[in-house]
C-alpha cells in the first residue's frame, strides 16, 4: 500500500507548520498563518482535528510548551513536523507540480 492520501487541509496546516517552526507552530499561529495566506476563513477547531489525524498519520509531533504569561500560565501545544510529514509535503508538490505541467495556456502562466 502507498502512502496516506493528503488533504488539501493537510496539507495547509503542515506548510503553515513548517513555515513557522517547532517553537512558534500551534494550533492558533497555524489558523493565522493560514487565513493570512489563503484567506480562507480557518476554525481553530479544524485545526485541532487536522493536527490530531496528522499526529496518527505520524506526520506531525505536538508536545506542551513553557507556560506563556500572555495565556495566563497556560503552556501552548507546539507542533514539529517529522520527517514523514516532510515527505508527505515533497509528495503533494510533485503530484500537483505533474498535473500543472501543460496547463499554462489554460490557466495562464502562474509561475
Amino acid at each position: 500500500m502507498g502512502s496516506p492520501h493528503i488533504g488539501e487541509f493537510e496539507l495547509l496546516v503542515l506548510l503553515a507548520a513548517l513555515r513557522l517552526g517547532p517553537e512558534e507552530a500551534y494550533a492558533v499561529s497555524i489558523a493565522d498563518d493560514i487565513r493570512l495566506r489563503t484567506g480562507r476563513s480557518v476554525r481553530r477547531a479544524n485545526v485541532y482535528t487536522t493536527l490530531k489525524r496528522l499526529e496518527g498519520k505520524g506526520w506531525v509531533r505536538t508536545e506542551l510548551g513553557d507556560p506563556r504569561p500572555e495565556r495566563g500560565g497556560k503552556a501552548r501545544r507546539l507542533v514539529r513536523v517529522s520527517a514523514d510529514g516532510v515527505a508527505a509535503v515533497q509528495e503533494a508538490a510533485e503530484g500537483i507540480r505533474a498535473m500543472w505541467h501543460g496547463l499554462g495556456h489554460r490557466l495562464g502562466d502562474l509561475s
